[in-house]
């Protein structure tokens, strides 16, 4: 996202708002209830998802509260931009706290988190993908500003691609008439991990 673009689309929002926003943790649920908070982080880059609006028009203020997913969450957090507070005690819960009950209660949580924050440092815009059934959904400008370049689908830690895979992602990329992507993690060390991509493309002979 350029300056232009982020300029464009806080230009109807409070743009004093800066980073970092505070959401708290309620029941299994991360909510911006601050609503001019969340408008401005949607904004920035199309996080979250205003709760009660199907489709949130990126250039307005909402005023609903902002859901905020964990590994949207955990990529918040590693840069400074969101502070979670447990409604039930008061207390700031760590990056570290997050992942650990993340990793506890959502399915390859670690390899999920390691491709999501890849693509966003790569400058896409992610977006959950379960409608195409794949884990993510990929823009290169975001959600009602252009059709999804390609979805993606992560595969377990050190699990080799089966024919299975192969016929699977040949089918979707058909289905969806889209790129489908398979992301393969070498390691869950974010410091030795090494991502491949494998496309399987849509076409019409």
């Amino acid at each position: 996202m350029t300056e232009e673009d982020l300029h464009e689309r806080l230009s109807s929002i409070r743009r004093d708002l800066d980073p970092p926003y505070v959401a708290k943790f309620v029941g299994e649920q991360i909510i911006i209830f601050d609503h001019d908070q969340g408008s401005s982080l949607y904004a920035r880059g199309f996080f979250g998802k205003p709760i009660g609006i199907r489709k949130p028009d990126p250039h307005l203020a909402f005023d609903r509260e902002l859901q905020v997913n964990f590994i949207e969450a955990s990529y918040l957090m590693g840069k400074g931009w969101l502070k979670i507070i447990d409604a039930r005690t008061g207390n700031q819960i760590t990056r570290e706290n997050l992942r650990d009950i993340a990793t506890q209660s959502h399915e390859r949580f670690k390899e999920k988190s390691l491709v999501y924050d890849d693509l966003r440092e790569k400058g896409y815009i992610v977006r959950p993908g379960l409608k195409f059934g794949a884990d993510f959904t990929v823009y290169k400008q975001g959600p009602g500003l252009d059709h999804s370049s390609f979805v993606v689908q992560v595969l377990e830690h050190e699990n080799q691609i089966s024919a299975m895979d192969m016929v699977r992602a040949g089918r979707l990329a058909t289905s969806v008439k889209k790129r489908f992507v398979l992301a393969s993690i070498s390691s869950l060390d974010s410091k030795l991990t090494k991502i491949s991509y494998y496309v399987f493309r849509w076409f019409k002979p």
